[in-house]
């Protein structure tokens, strides 16, 4: 589901700071910071790629106006990557010894001196301080100050039909100041923002989903409609509910009771707190308890046109009532960023580990890495290493178009997904059958053909690619350690002989095709406020059912953070506790027929019937073992169960 994803970014070494570099190679990242001269180092990252000579247009005004952000390294960014590395991996001494988040300030934060430091160096360069926090300094000032600051011309560069400021070279900072500063932001001026790429329209204005449906996969067959693959294939199921999910994931008595979970997007829906409660009662899930959901937002939200803020709140929707259907007593914590901008969403971020808002984060948004830049790397890794220290996990879908060459023209992966400290999330097509029975699953990617004017056949059968889980090989992320010995070696090595960070780590749910069903108040035909509830997919869904399992997880675990999950994940790999998903899990090609209103709420303007074909995702294949659709599979009846404590034998 996504038609609004959030793609996230703002711009971050994708190496760090000198600082950070041994931790970071521990997990497979490029280091950050290199010396320039004696005077002063840069940071790497800072130039776009796309600032080139032929596309430069000449000097940016001196007095044009900047803002930046200068992220803070702290005082042992080199030490925070290695203990968050060896916090989370369990044949480490260290493996479950987490910081509070005032131990991890004290031991890892900037310190006084450094912020001091770094505001002098600002200030004396002509920048104004508009905001300190504990993650970076905030400036504004006119371009000519900004280039002495940060040691470069600015430029106006052509990009597509649009022209952006950027750095004419690598930004640096004086090298008494060096240690403290992980990168800096803003001085591009090219849009660094995210989305959460529904494959249904935002539900700003009504959606519903047309019959006929089945209620559970295969309950209702499309006798009248033409064989797809030499056979009858059933409708659509009307959207699992949080009951049929518990049981194809192996929830069995287990409801994430004592676990906290949090949940980032941009912006926040109005009417969360009734729909969230309408649904429950609905669809048979148990009653929200009294202050069990909370909400953390910004003090006001920007750029809300150009971000659509109101295509956010199905987003906001769909992860509230997808964690509470699958975790029905798990604490949950909404944190919404003011804007859709990758610096709004850090902030987001920074306000989960700052206050150890949760143990377990869902986010359904992303970028494609190629619009990611290295600084917004940096900055976004620091924060989740930031988090693995505490025992907080993050969970980021991995994208709903494939391999993204239909729609970018480049093969690549989705970002934060590509972060090696974080579990990237991607999608499976569920059959859920009668009596709640787990069936089987294939690798979301979808293929869609039309039903023929006279009813006979399909047209161009199977179709076209629409959609499909996010996966692949990232370009520009080391292979972390945990993946080694599990991915394809082919898969690894297909950009680098070195080897390459793999998307994702492990799946669920994802095609809307076999998707879930969400509750919210929507904007009626008529104009007025309703709610009503619709079918929906993406990896935007599986993210939080993944979050949601890692909570029932946590609560058989007895309550023990999980932390970054990754290596746990990968030890587990191979085992009975994964269904090991496969495109044609039947032996034989699979599809379901979808009847849906040609104006999105109703039969006033006709009705569209299509040929749905299961596990066709673009280049990518769902096969025996670990693959780049649904990583190590999804969770199987003796997940959950498998983190219940090993009982400790009595001496006698």
């Amino acid at each position: 589901m996504r038609s609004n994803r959030a793609k996230v970014r703002a711009s971050v070494s994708m190496a760090a700071t000198l600082p950070m570099i041994a931790g970071a190679l521990a997990l497979g990242i490029p280091a950050a910071h290199a010396a320039d001269n004696p005077a002063r180092d840069s940071l790497k990252g800072t130039k776009p790629t796309w600032a080139t000579a032929k596309a430069d247009k000449g000097a940016t005004s001196d007095s044009a106006q900047v803002k930046a952000r200068v992220y803070l390294a702290g005082q042992d960014a080199k030490g925070l990557a290695a203990y968050a590395k060896a916090v989370s991996d369990p044949s480490s001494p260290l493996y479950g010894k987490y910081l509070s988040a005032k131990q991890v300030q004290a031991r890892y934060g900037a310190t006084k001196a450094q912020v001091k430091a770094v505001k002098s160096w600002l200030t004396a360069s002509g920048l104004t301080v508009t905001e300190v926090t504990q993650h970076y300094i905030a400036v504004t000032g006119d371009v000519s100050a900004a280039e002495q600051a940060f040691g470069t011309q600015l430029h106006n560069y052509a990009k597509g039909s649009k022209t952006y400021r950027a750095p004419a070279k690598t930004a640096s900072v004086p090298a008494s100041v060096s240690a403290a500063v992980l990168t800096v932001t803003g001085l591009d001026s090219a849009p660094h923002k995210a989305s959460h790429d529904d494959t249904l329209p935002p539900p700003d204005s009504v959606f519903k989903n047309s019959g006929p449906f089945s209620s559970y996969y295969g309950s209702n067959i499309a006798t009248t409609l033409p064989d797809a693959y030499g056979t009858k294939i059933p409708y659509a199921v009307e959207g699992y509910t949080g009951k049929q999910l518990r049981a194809a994931y192996g929830a069995g008595k287990y409801t994430g009771k004592h676990v906290r979970v949090a949940i980032t997007d941009a912006y926040a829906s109005p009417t969360i707190a009734f729909d969230a409660g309408t649904y429950a009662k609905t669809n048979g899930d148990q009653a929200w308890k009294t202050s069990q959901l909370h909400q953390v937002l910004p003090d006001a939200y920007t750029k809300t046109e150009e971000c659509q803020a109101a295509g956010w709140y199905g987003e906001e929707t769909l992860d509230v009532e997808a964690v509470h259907a699958v975790a029905p007593d798990a604490d949950v914590t909404y944190v919404g960023a003011a804007s859709c901008n990758d610096d709004d969403f850090l902030d987001a971020l920074g306000k989960v580990v700052d206050n150890h808002l949760a143990d377990i984060v869902s986010n359904s948004w992303a970028e494609v890495e190629n619009d990611e830049t290295p600084s917004l790397v940096a900055a976004y890794d620091q924060v989740f290493q930031l988090g693995a220290v505490q025992g907080i996990g993050f969970y980021f879908s991995s994208g709903d178009d494939g391999d993204e060459v239909a729609k970018t023209g480049t093969k690549q992966v989705e970002a934060p997904a590509n972060s090696a400290w974080v579990t990237a999330v991607g999608g499976t097509s569920l059959a859920v059958g009668k009596g709640d029975k787990y069936l089987w699953e294939t690798g979301w990617g979808t293929e869609k053909a039309s039903l023929s004017a006279d009813g006979k056949s399909w047209t161009n059968f199977p179709g076209a690619f629409t959609s499909g889980a996010g996966g692949g090989t990232s370009k520009t992320v080391g292979e972390p350690y945990y993946q080694k010995n599990v991915v394809p070696k082919a898969l690894a090595t297909s950009n680098s002989a070195a080897g390459n960070r793999v998307v994702p780590d492990i799946s669920a749910i994802a095609d809307p095709n076999t998707g879930f069903k969400v509750g919210q108040t929507q904007t009626q035909a008529d104009g007025t406020e309703a709610y009503s509830e619709y079918r929906i997919g993406g990896t935007s869904l599986a993210a939080p059912v993944i979050a949601a399992v890692q909570a029932l997880a946590q609560e058989a675990r007895g309550g023990k953070a999980l932390g970054f999950a990754n290596p746990l994940i990968y030890s587990r790999y191979g085992t009975k506790v994964y269904h090991d998903v496969t495109d044609e899990p039947t032996g034989k090609d699979l599809a379901v027929a979808r009847v849906d209103f040609a104006n999105g709420y109703d039969a006033t303007d006709g009705l569209l019937t299509s040929v749905r074909s299961l596990g066709k995702d673009s280049s990518l294949s769902a096969v025996k073992g670990y693959d780049d659709v649904t990583g190590v599979g999804t969770p199987a009846n003796g997940y959950v169960a498998s983190y219940k404590p090993a009982k400790a034998h009595r001496k006698h």
